[in-house]
Order: structure tokens, then C-alpha cells, then sequence
């Protein structure tokens, strides 16, 4: 994570400063707006004057998670508005797109708040394993929540950790932004720490990563680029709302979605 970065979360069971417990907050940006402002445009502080390293987990304005109407569906994220008239812009992998029900229905997210100096932004995840993998990910240098994303958009959470675990070089710089130097990064810092991340199996994901992950893969032997198939299967996703797709419909419809004019 570059210096610019902070995440900022909560883990289960932590309190905030005042004593609550770490769940949906209020605190945050309605739709078209940043998530969350710096109280008179300064950034956050550390509690006490030590410098400590990784998250923050006694922020005042932590948000461990966002539950909702899923209001809108659109790229790489979504928005949804809570019960007490909050809407939160939240950014999404590929892998919990694909999971997510129709605009209109409920939905709960675990979050992971990140601070840099231009701005908060809140990433969402399905399961606590998915936003405890993108921690670790976070915790490698060099490697922001945009790369971060990337590597579970791409290979999903369990097959991203026995890449690294491997230390297979190949499939990490497989994925788009990551070169062979912080593929290299990635498996030296975090070969022995994802262990927890092989195993896990995320609901209606097959081991490779989902359809989803399988379709990028297709496009990506079709000659696309990953950032154009990640789009197009974006919005495939979005257009669909609820309906369940097997790899080859999405595939077929992102080369709808791909070759038109």
C-alpha cells in the first residue's frame, strides 16, 4: 500500500472510540459525492503520537459495514442507500458484482475504508475473508486498493492465494498492472500469510474464481484486453440484475456488449 493509502476498518467485535461496536455507520458521501470528508478538510489522525503501521482499527469514522437498499449497479461499483436515508458509493471486485441481487433488493456489505489525501473511498465485500485477503494485500508496498481489486477481480480470493503461496510468478502477472517485480513482491511478502485464503470458498464461486473470473479469462484468449473484458463484463453484470450467468452467457454477452458501435 502506497503512502498515500490508509485503510481504515474495523474488525469484528472492535469498538470505536466511543465504546461501539464496529458496524454501519453513518458517516458518508450520498450518491455522486465522496464517501466521507476529513472533518475542515484535514486528514484523519492517528490516535496518540506513535506511528503504528496497517489499519487503524480505533477510527472514529470507521464503517465495517453498509446495509441497504442495493440502489444502483454501474461499472466497478455500487450504491446503496440505508434506512436512515445514507447512500454510500461503494467500489466492488468483479467476484461480488456477479453475486449481488437485483437493484431494489436488500444487501449487506463488509466494508474497508481507505484514507489517502485526496479523498476516502469505501470497498465492499461479501465475506469478512474477502475483505481480510484485500488487507493483506494492502499490507504489500507498492500495492494500492486499485491493484488490490484488480487481483480479486481477476483471480478471486482463493486462487489469488495459492498463486501467491506458490509463488507463481505467471499467474500474478497475469493480472492487469502487475508486473513481474511486484508479482515478485507479492509472493515474498505474503507467501506465508494467506495459508487462511486457499481454502476459503465463497458462496456460488467455483475454486477458479466464478463465472465471472472464467469469462475474463475467455476474453483475455480472445485477444481483449483485461481492463476492456473487466468492463464489459461490468456492465453485462449490471444489465442482468439478479439473473445467474454461467461463464460462456457472460461471455456472449460482453462480445455483445464489446462489438458494438
Amino acid at each position: 500500500m502506497g503512502p498515500r493509502d490508509r485503510a481504515v476498518s474495523a474488525g469484528d467485535g472492535e469498538e470505536d472510540r466511543g465504546g461501539r461496536r464496529g458496524g454501519s455507520q453513518g458517516a458518508g458521501g450520498r450518491h455522486g459525492g465522496a464517501v466521507a470528508a476529513p472533518p475542515s478538510g484535514a486528514a484523519p489522525r492517528r490516535r496518540g503520537g506513535r506511528r503504528r503501521r496497517g489499519p487503524d482499527l480505533h477510527h472514529p469514522r470507521v464503517i465495517a459495514s453498509v446495509v441497504g437498499r442495493l440502489a444502483t449497479k454501474s461499472g466497478d461499483r455500487v450504491v446503496i442507500e440505508t434506512a436512515g436515508g445514507v447512500a454510500y458509493e461503494v467500489v466492488v471486485p468483479l467476484g461480488v458484482m456477479e453475486r449481488l441481487p437485483a437493484a431494489g433488493e436488500t444487501v449487506t456489505l463488509v466494508t474497508e475504508l481507505v484514507v489517502r489525501e485526496d479523498g476516502w473511498s469505501l470497498f465492499g465485500f461479501l465475506e469478512g475473508a474477502e475483505r481480510r485477503f484485500f488487507q493483506r494485500l494492502l499490507g504489500v508496498s507498492g500495492v494500492g486498493p486499485k491493484l488490490a481489486i484488480a487481483v480479486l477481480s481477476a483471480l478471486g480470493g482463493p486462487r489469488a492465494a495459492r498463486a501467491i503461496k506458490g509463488r507463481d510468478i505467471a499467474t500474478l502477472s497475469s493480472v492487469s498492472g502487475i508486473g513481474r517485480k511486484t508479482a515478485e513482491r507479492l509472493a515474498l511478502e505474503l507467501a506465508d500469510k494467506v495459508g487462511e485464503f486457499v481454502g476459503e470458498s465463497e458462496p456460488g464461486a467455483a475454486a477458479t474464481g466464478g463465472p465471472a473470473a472464467g469469462a475474463l479469462r475467455a476474453l483475455e484468449q480472445l485477444g481483449y484486453s483485461t481492463a476492456e473484458a473487466d468492463k464489459a463484463l461490468r456492465r453485462a453484470l449490471a444489465g442482468d440484475g439478479a439473473k445467474v450467468l454461467d461463464a460462456e452467457a457472460l461471455v456472449r454477452r460482453a462480445l455483445q456488449l464489446l462489438t458494438e458501435r
